[in-house]
C-alpha cells in the first residue's frame, strides 16, 4: 500500500510539474518569475546549506531560460542571476574561487543569449522556433502524400534528405480527377534544411496548380510563379507525368529534370522517356516539350531526382543505367516497396534523393 501511495504522489507531483511547464510556455512572464524565484532559491540555499546546495546550481535557472524566456526578460534573468553569483563569492571567498566561477556563469549567460538572440528574430521565444520548423517539416511531409489510386494501379514514393537532415529540397505533389493522375516531382536547387524552406513554399503553389490548370500548362504556370519569386540565381526542375488510369495512356514532361524511365513488362526492357524543358525560373517563356507513351499491365514509370542517378564520378546516363539495374532485382515482387528500397540502395549521400514508382499492375 504505502508502494502504490508512493507512486501516486509522484504521478501527482509530476502531473504538476508538466502543467506549470505548460503554463510558462504560454506565458513568459510567469516563466520569469519562476525561474527569478528559483536563482533567489538557489542563492540562499548555497548560502545557508553550502555543502547541499553547490552555487554552480544557478546555471540551471539560466540554461531554462533560455528555452522559456523572451530575449528582454532573459537579459535581465542573467543580470540578475550574475549579481547573485557574486554575491554568493563574496560572502564565501574561502570556498569559492571567485574569478573562475563568475567567468563561468558569465559564459553561460552569454552563450544562452547568442542563442535566444537568433532565436528573437522570428519574434518567438525559447523552444518555439524549432516547434515551428517541426511543423513546417510535418507540412511538407503531408503535401507529399500520394493519392489512393482505383484497383489495379499502385503508386508509391520515398525521399532522402543529404546529411540525414529531415527537410528536403526535393519534394512530390500529386492529385487524381476524372481518372486522371498528375504527379510532379520536383527538385529545388540546393540541398538539405537550405533548400527545405524553398521546397515548402513550393509545394504548397505546385500543388495548388495541380488539376486547376489544364496539364500542357502546369509547367508554363509554375515558371511564372517562380520567376515572381525573385530568388536571384536559384532556380528549379520538374518532371511532370498525367496518366489516364483507363487506359495507361501518359503524357511526360520535364524541366532541367532527369528524364522518366519506362519498364515494359512484356519486353522486359528499360526505355527513357526524354522530354525537354529549360530549368523553372530562369527563362521568361519558356517552351516543353512532351513524351507520350502507354503504360500496359506489369508496366511501371519511375520518376526521380538528379540525387539517384548523378554523382561526381558518372553523368545522369550512366546513373540511368544503374538505378534500372537496381530496380531489375525488384521486377519479381512487383515493385512493391521498391522507393524505399531504391533510395537506401542507389540515392547519393551528398545529395537530396527523391523517386516516385507508378506500376500498372498485371492482376487487378
Amino acid at each position: 500500500m504505502r508502494k502504490s501511495g508512493g507512486l501516486a504522489l509522484v504521478r501527482r507531483i509530476g502531473r504538476r510539474v508538466e502543467a506549470l511547464a505548460r503554463r510558462a510556455r504560454r506565458s513568459p512572464r510567469v516563466a520569469f518569475l519562476a525561474l527569478l524565484l528559483m536563482s533567489l532559491v538557489f542563492t540562499l540555499g548555497s548560502l545557508a546549506l553550502p555543502g547541499f546546495v553547490p552555487a554552480s546550481l544557478l546555471v540551471v535557472p539560466l540554461l531554462l531560460g533560455g528555452l522559456l524566456l523572451r530575449f528582454r526578460q532573459l537579459v535581465a534573468l542573467s543580470v540578475l542571476t550574475l549579481i547573485f553569483g557574486v554575491y554568493v563569492v563574496v560572502l564565501r571567498s574561502p570556498v569559492l574561487p571567485r574569478t573562475g566561477f563568475v567567468l563561468v556563469l558569465a559564459l553561460v549567460a552569454w552563450i544562452v543569449l547568442t542563442s535566444a538572440k537568433v532565436r528573437n528574430r522570428l519574434g518567438v521565444p525559447g523552444t518555439r522556433g524549432e516547434s515551428m520548423l517541426m511543423e513546417l517539416r510535418d507540412t511538407l511531409t503531408a503535401q507529399g502524400e500520394l493519392p489512393t489510386l482505383p484497383p489495379g494501379w499502385r503508386v508509391e514514393s520515398a525521399i532522402q534528405s543529404a546529411g540525414g537532415s529531415t527537410f528536403s529540397g526535393d519534394f512530390v505533389v500529386s492529385t487524381v480527377h476524372d481518372d486522371v493522375l498528375e504527379v510532379a516531382l520536383v527538385d529545388v536547387s540546393g540541398k538539405g534544411i537550405d533548400a527545405g524552406t524553398r521546397a515548402l513554399l513550393l509545394s504548397g503553389a505546385f500543388g495548388g496548380l495541380l488539376g486547376v490548370v489544364p496539364e500542357e500548362e502546369f509547367l508554363s504556370s509554375a515558371n511564372r510563379y517562380l520567376r515572381r519569386q525573385d530568388w536571384d540565381d536559384d532556380f528549379a526542375t520538374v518532371v511532370h507525368v498525367v496518366i489516364d488510369l483507363r487506359t495507361g495512356e501518359f503524357d511526360v514532361r520535364t524541366a532541367g529534370h532527369p528524364p522518366a524511365i519506362q519498364f515494359d513488362a512484356w519486353s522486359g526492357r528499360w526505355q527513357t522517356r526524354d522530354a525537354d524543358g529549360p530549368l523553372l525560373g530562369l527563362v521568361e517563356s519558356p517552351e516543353f516539350e512532351v513524351n507520350r507513351g502507354q503504360l500496359k499491365q506489369g508496366d511501371a514509370l519511375f520518376l526521380y531526382s538528379d540525387g539517384m542517378v548523378e554523382t561526381p564520378r558518372q553523368d545522369i546516363g550512366r546513373g540511368t543505367d544503374r538505378l534500372a539495374g537496381h530496380a531489375e532485382r525488384l521486377v519479381a515482387q512487383g515493385f512493391k516497396g521498391a522507393a524505399q528500397e531504391l533510395v537506401a540502395s542507389a540515392g547519393g549521400p551528398g545529395d537530396d534523393s527523391a523517386i516516385v514508382i507508378i506500376h500498372r499492375q498485371a492482376h487487378a
